[in-house]
């Protein structure tokens, strides 16, 4: 029996150590979650800390093609982040490596560990900007206007 895929959007992020490696390899790595593919990956962005201090960010999405559940997914994602050295000692710490489930095909989901779509994605350029890149149909150019003061790089 064949599994249904869903289109999925993932932001990766990254500021601490060779955050650009590590954002390269956790592509690789959800790629190589079970039942997963990444279809479309993003040029990798530079920006500037939001609601924090620290080095700057490199941050990228990806679109993968999943018959995970949007849960499972997540809880997968999770476990990347933890295999990179993820430690979530105050919110927005720097960090080894942020993965956020953004959106889950048409899904919305409303719960304690995941809403989807993100909650924030809509207020944060390094997000709209490569997922612009790659699935422009899903982002708006009045929402790109509202972002267009933060800062971001394309590298």
């Amino acid at each position: 029996m064949r599994k249904e895929c869903v289109t999925a959007y993932v932001a990766l992020g990254a500021n601490l150590g060779d955050a650009a490696a590590s954002v390269r390899q956790a592509m690789d790595a959800i790629g190589s979650l079970a039942d997963t593919k990444v279809t479309r990956r993003s040029s990798l962005y530079r920006t500037a800390p939001v609601d924090a201090s620290g080095p700057d960010y490199i941050n990228a999405v990806v679109e993968v093609s999943t018959a995970l559940p949007a849960p499972l997914l997540l809880q997968q994602l999770q476990q990347l982040e933890q295999g990179a050295g993820r430690e979530r000692s105050y919110r927005n710490a720097p960090r080894t490596l942020d993965l956020d489930l953004l959106l889950y095909g048409d899904a919305q989901l409303q719960g304690p560990a995941l809403t989807i779509p993100h909650p924030r994605m809509a207020a944060r350029a390094f997000v709209l900007v490569p997922l612009a890149e790659i699935a422009p149909q899903r982002v708006s150019a009045a929402q790109l206007r509202r972002v267009s003061a933060q800062a971001i790089q394309r590298l």
